[in-house]
C-alpha cells in the first residue's frame, strides 16, 4: 500500500462511547453514571470526546431513557447478550452505515475511562497509512488498549458475520484478521495518570477522585 497521508480527517469520524457492559466488578449498574465529584464519568468522557468528532452516539443495553439527559442517540448491541466491546463497535458501525452513509469511520471509547487523550481522534487519523481499511488501536506505556480504536465502516459486513457466527468476542481476535496499526499516547498532562486508566472497581473511583482533587467521600 502506498502511504497517502491526510486522507482521513476527524470530520469523517463518529464517536461511539461503549457503555454496554454489566459492570460486575463495580457491583452492577451503570458505572458511567457514577458521580466523580460533581460530574459523572460519562459527562467527563463526553467532554473529552465532544471537541474531537462531529457527532457522538452511545452504545448501551437496556432502557435507553436513563441516558436521555445526554441527548445522544443510544444504540444497543445488535448481536448476543452483553457480547463485549466488539458488539458495541458493531452497533456503532451499524448506525453509521444505516444513518450516516457519508461517514467512513467510527472511533470507540470506553465509558469508564475519563482521562483518555484529547488528541485521540486526530492522532488516529494522522497515523493511518492509507485510505484502505486499517484499524488503529491505542497504546500507552507499551500496553495495548483495544477498546480505544478507529474502525473503518468498510469492515461492517465482516464484523457482523464474525459475531453472528459465534466467533470470539475478543477485540484482538477480530483485529488480527485485518491490517492494523498501534498509536502511542503519553500520560494525561493534567493528572499524570495513564490516559487509559479505567474505573472497574470501587477503589478505582477513589483513584479518579484523588486525581481530580476531590474529597474521597
Amino acid at each position: 500500500m502506498m502511504a497517502q497521508d491526510g486522507n482521513l480527517t476527524p470530520k469523517q469520524v463518529i464517536g461511539c462511547v461503549l457503555a454496554g457492559g454489566q459492570s460486575r466488578r463495580m457491583g452492577g449498574g451503570d458505572k458511567s453514571l457514577m458521580d466523580l465529584g460533581g460530574k459523572t464519568m460519562l459527562e467527563m468522557v463526553l467532554e473529552r470526546l465532544g471537541p474531537q468528532v462531529p457527532e457522538i452516539i452511545l452504545n448501551a443495553n437496556g432502557d435507553p431513557s436513563r441516558f436521555a439527559h445526554t441527548g445522544l442517540e443510544v444504540v444497543a448491541d445488535p448481536v448476543g447478550d452483553y457480547a463485549g466491546p466488539l458488539a458495541g463497535v458493531l452497533a456503532g458501525l451499524t448506525f453509521v452505515r444505516n444513518q450516516r452513509p457519508e461517514t467512513t469511520h467510527v472511533v470507540s471509547v470506553a465509558g469508564d475511562t475519563p482521562f483518555f487523550p484529547g488528541t485521540l481522534v486526530e492522532k488516529f487519523c494522522s497515523a493511518l497509512p492509507s485510505i484502505d481499511p486499517v484499524i488503529a488501536l491505542a497504546t500507552s506505556a507499551d500496553k495495548l488498549h483495544p477498546v480505544f480504536g478507529l474502525w473503518p465502516v468498510a469492515l461492517y459486513e465482516d464484523l457482523k458475520a464474525w459475531l453472528e457466527t459465534g466467533q470470539s468476542g475478543k477485540v484482538l481476535a477480530f483485529v488480527d484478521r485485518h491490517d492494523s496499526i498501534e498509536v502511542s499516547f503519553e500520560k494525561d498532562p493534567a493528572t499524570g495518570m495513564d490516559p487509559f486508566f479505567n474505573a472497574n472497581r470501587p477503589d478505582d473511583l477513589v483513584t479518579v477522585r484523588k486525581a481530580l482533587g476531590h474529597p474521597l467521600t
